[in-house]
């Protein structure tokens, strides 16, 4: 008769000691103990299928319990009684898992943007980043993103709606919108949810900014300009403002190698205008002047 096993008990496995090679501790039904020179207790279940002999790894002690392990084991064994080979269907589990994690709307919203990011003015790409990582992420982030669902984009809409932001809230079901199309044509989604939003949120009331146009009103505010008593370079760029007709940012960001004064013009390279196209700005006498007057003694 065969030797009969005496299934282990959590003391035996508690106490089991390295030697100087591995060596099995037997529980039965294939599950054993593998013990490693370095201390490792280590699950394993020796099996046949389909006239081939295997073994499946099931953890290490004492993460996975002697409990545990056992069933695992029996999970196995079911499978086994149904023709099913476990070793498989843990690979298939494996590779479902490993497909969701690279299938997160995290994952795919960063490699959108890296994606295009190129195609924007660096900071205006940097605030899409993170106005999505801000808002997004830490509710989203880890969701496989085709399991994601309208409502649950909405509720995350709804936070920065509760914030009184509401265009942001816009400019987000917009961007996730992009993140969204972007993993269909990437056959990581099937459709896009922001789409569905669309209405969900009050409309962005914009303010009334009040611009002189009587030649009578602009008078003061050129007065009020000449009389700024506050840093002398944005004095300059106050003056400067009303006859170049540039955003302030493209003001700002001016740089000398820009500015022709022989010529009287500006040439702002398309990486700082937003349509991402060279803009050229002639300079009128006085614009000349301010630009003269604000240069520094080591500019070419």
């Amino acid at each position: 008769m065969p030797k009969r096993i005496l299934p282990l008990s959590d003391i035996q496995v508690k106490n089991a000691k390295p030697r100087d090679k591995d060596y099995k501790l037997m529980d039965g039904y294939g599950l054993y103990l593998l013990v490693t020179p370095t201390s490792g207790k280590l699950w394993r279940f020796d099996y046949r299928f389909g006239d081939k002999r295997k073994t499946m790894a099931f953890g290490a002690y004492p993460a996975i319990s002697l409990a545990d392990a056992r069933q695992r084991r029996d999970d196995a064994r079911k499978l086994i009684a149904n023709s099913v080979d476990p070793s498989e269907v843990k690979k298939a589990q494996k590779a479902a898992q490993g497909d969701q994690d690279t299938n997160t709307f995290e994952v795919i919203a960063r490699e959108w943007h890296a994606k295009f990011a190129h195609a924007w003015v660096a900071s205006h790409a940097q605030h899409k980043l993170e106005r999505i990582e801000k808002n997004v992420f830490p509710w989203l982030g880890k969701q496989p993103i085709r399991e994601i669902t309208a409502p649950e984009l909405l509720e995350v809409l709804r936070r920065i709606e509760s914030r009184g932001i509401i265009d942001t809230a816009h400019r987000v079901r917009f961007e996730c919108g992009q993140i969204f199309r972007y993993a269909i044509a990437t056959g990581r989604a099937e459709r896009d949810i922001a789409a569905d939003l669309k209405g969900a949120l009050p409309p962005v009331r914009n303010g009334h900014y009040a611009a002189p146009t009587e030649p009578k009103a602009v008078a003061p505010l050129l007065r009020a300009i000449d009389g700024f008593t506050g840093s002398f370079v944005v004095k300059c760029a106050l003056q400067l403002a009303p006859m170049l007709f540039v955003r302030p940012g493209e003001l700002r960001a001016a740089e000398w190698e820009e500015i022709d004064l022989d010529a009287a013009e500006w040439n702002i390279p398309a990486g700082r205008m937003k349509m991402k196209i060279a803009h050229l700005v002639p300079l009128p006498r006085q614009g000349c002047r301010n630009f003269e007057s604000t240069a520094s003694p080591h500019r070419p």
